[in-house]
């Protein structure tokens, strides 16, 4: 459970606390239970109270005993018995669901409002009935006095279905392309809606006529508010006989009373959102809007925030549950929350219990990944040595990673880094020393990292005030004094590196510019080193190597450019040699191939006639195969061209032929001589 405070108002977050992965067996679920105090002490007020993936709305029946809300995926709908603080059923639904309105005081009567253009009646029993209404619909109200449904969507019209008649009514026509949301007013039963052109439209059902139009995009714009698109209608809501509550999709929620065309107040979220929601709390006179990011409670009257409410994940729909303290909200995320304000009012009757508990709470960090789990990349194992581990108990495949149980997580990075702490130890009393150095009375000393950089900007800065105090200029400000740029001369990865080759072209003078500043800082050096020996601060002395330094100092810049030129491509010569004399070094190995079976090999000389052939065009290709006799050409009757290929054989394939057909022509000889002796008569004395 989380504790928060905004205005010395207290919200307390039923739903936060430890959670236990999906994929975790009942059994070690108990086992958890058991072991973890976290866990056993977490409070779960309404059993299984979440979605599979996200849940949509949600909605409290008239009587207070269910809790209705829509989700997906699938699409379904569950249904929670506050009486016993568990899942009373789930059905599942054809589509996803816009939004859905309870008509009888329990769930026996609820009707849904597709994204498909059904609408679906479900019964007690489960389901009842299913239309279409023309256009996709958006929102939709019941009238009770004449059992009216009023569908707005997609459409100029506003669809009406009379559940007494069951059939459809003449519709409303609007003036609007568009409408998104409605209400009906259960004093006088006054319908409005919200169009996309950012008006509302009154209309009376008794005689079908519009009565009234509010132009709320007009009044939304005020001096502080930044617009960039046309405001148009997202949420509308009416509180007794003359009050309504419009929220725009530029995040602006604007209060008007009936009698009048003007806004009695403006309220901005300052986000540029839609506003999703809005309700009325009478106790204290306050509004509760919401956007996608944040709930806001304000004071109805002067416009003051009470508190606000900022979820961890977006949402999609806002209720407060009738004559208590307690918020349910839809989230883009599979649990559902329960947040309980005590102030707002006391907690319902059937956890009556969080009046005393809230009383002993304190404040817990909310946690947003499993507590007892860590979630590691393959190269957090590479660097723990953990690879042997993938595919075993130890470690739970996710998404791009793996989860691991904390404490060998904890184990292992002990044992691969143990001077860890102590670094980390050692770095801490470092900086506190450093930082009680800092206070007291100090010369001006150079930094430790780019010492150059800081000693060329000392003698800019002194030059500069020398100009200054001639023409009485403004000075800047200097880098060694800004916040900003404090970690340049602190952290050793921003060193300037002289040696690298962009330095040496970019700046071809700095070399023998910076011979001045190097004399500097040697001197200076010298003189750290006799104020530490003699334990005194005497101010530095100048030295008197500046006044002997000779002219050559100041060279041409494109003779320094062509000797640093010069020098990078003797150095890029001499690289090529190392890797050259390397290469006569190493001896070469012979390599060996395999040839296929049902292959002979012959020479290295076919494979590059054959590489040669395929490195042809397709044209010389067929002339080539066309020459050999492998490929036939013939015109067909009907215009196009027939192509004959025949496969080259082997030169064993050809042996093998020949062999063949030389077999062939002995049979046939033998033949005709054992036909040849049959024919001849026989010579002798016959047979008696």
């Amino acid at each position: 459970m989380q504790v928060s405070s905004l205005n010395e108002v207290k919200i307390y977050s039923l739903s936060c606390g430890k959670s236990l992965p999906e994929w975790l067996s009942d059994r070690k679920k108990r086992a958890l239970q058991k072991k973890d105090v976290d866990v056993r002490r977490r409070i779960e007020l309404i059993q299984d109270f979440e979605m599979p993936t996200v849940c949509t709305t949600i909605k409290v029946s008239k009587d207070g005993q269910y809790i209705l809300a829509t989700g997906t995926y699938k699409p379904r709908v569950r249904c929670y018995d506050t009486y016993q603080l568990s899942l009373k059923f789930e059905r599942c639904l054809d589509s996803e669901v816009v939004t859905f309105e309870i008509l009888s005081d329990d769930y026996s009567k609820i009707v849904f409002l597709h994204n498909d253009r059904y609408i679906e009646f479900h019964s007690q029993s489960g389901f009842y009935y299913k239309t279409r209404i023309p256009k996709f619909g958006r929102d939709f109200s019941y009238h009770y006095p004449s059992c009216d449904l009023y569908f707005v969507g997609a459409s100029s019209e506003v669809y009406r279905l009379n559940l007494e008649q069951g059939r459809y009514l003449n519709p409303l026509q609007t003036d609007a392309a568009e409408n998104n949301v409605c209400d009906i007013n259960v004093v006088h039963g006054l319908f409005a809606t919200g169009t996309i052109e950012g008006r509302v439209e009154c209309w009376d059902p008794r005689v079908r006529s519009r009565v009234g139009v509010l132009d709320c995009a007009l009044n939304s714009v005020t001096a502080d508010s930044e617009i960039n698109s046309l405001p148009t209608i997202s949420a509308l809501k009416f509180n007794g006989a003359l009050t309504m509550a419009v929220g725009t999709s530029t995040g602006q929620v604007l209060l008007y009373d009936l009698r009048s065309d003007k806004p009695l107040l403006v309220k901005d979220h300052q986000y540029g959102l839609p506003i999703k929601s809005v309700h009325f709390q009478d106790s204290l006179d306050l509004i509760l809007s919401a956007d996608s990011r944040i709930i806001k409670m304000w004071n109805k009257n002067s416009g003051k925030i009470f508190t606000s409410l900022e979820p961890e994940h977006d949402l999609n729909d806002v209720c407060l549950y009738p004559n208590s303290g307690m918020l349910l909200t839809a989230n883009e995320t599979p649990k559902m929350g329960i947040y309980y304000i005590p102030v707002l009012g006391p907690a319902p009757r059937w956890c009556s219990f969080l009046d005393n508990l809230t009383e002993e709470l304190e404040e817990n960090p909310e946690s947003t990944v499993y507590d007892d789990y860590k979630f590691v990349t393959k190269k957090d194992l590479e660097n723990l040595g953990l690879t042997h581990l993938i595919g075993s108990p130890f470690l739970r495949a996710y998404m791009h990673g793996f989860f691991m149980d904390i404490r060998l997580y904890h184990k292992v990075k002990l044992m691969v880094n143990p001077f860890a702490y102590e670094e980390y130890r050692k770095d801490k009393i470092r900086q506190k020393i450093e930082e009680t150095r800092a206070q007291r009375v100090q010369l001006k000393k150079l930094p430790k990292v780019n010492k150059e950089l800081a000693l060329k900007l000392i003698e800019e800065e002194e030059e500069k005030q020398k100009s200054t105090l001639k023409k009485k200029v403004k000075s800047l400000p200097n880098i060694l004094t800004d916040d900003r740029f404090k970690v340049m001369f602190e952290n050793p990865d921003f060193q300037v590196d002289e040696e690298s080759e962009e330095f040496r072209l970019l700046n071809p003078l700095v070399s023998k510019i910076s011979e001045k500043r190097k004399k500097k800082l040697r001197l200076l050096e010298q003189q750290e080193l006799r104020e530490k020996e003699e334990e005194e601060e005497p101010e530095g002395k100048p030295s008197d190597a500046e006044s002997s330094e000779s002219s050559d100092d100041e060279k041409d810049w494109v003779e320094e450019v062509r000797k640093q030129r010069r020098l990078l491509h003797q150095e890029e010569k001499m690289k090529w040699q190392e890797q050259l004399k390397e290469d006569q070094q190493t001896v070469l190995k012979p390599q060996f191939y395999e040839i296929k079976a049902g292959e002979e090999f012959r020479s290295f000389k076919d494979s590059a006639t054959k590489q040669k052939l395929m490195n042809k065009t397709l044209e010389n290709r067929l002339k080539l195969e066309a020459k050999n006799g492998t490929l036939s050409v013939s015109d067909t009757t009907v215009g196009s061209k027939q192509l004959t290929f025949t496969l080259k054989r082997s030169e064993q394939q050809k042996k093998q032929q020949e062999a063949e057909k030389l077999h062939r022509q002995e049979r046939k000889k033998l033949r005709r001589s054992a036909g040849h002796l049959k024919s001849r008569p026989r010579r002798g004395r016959p047979f008696h």
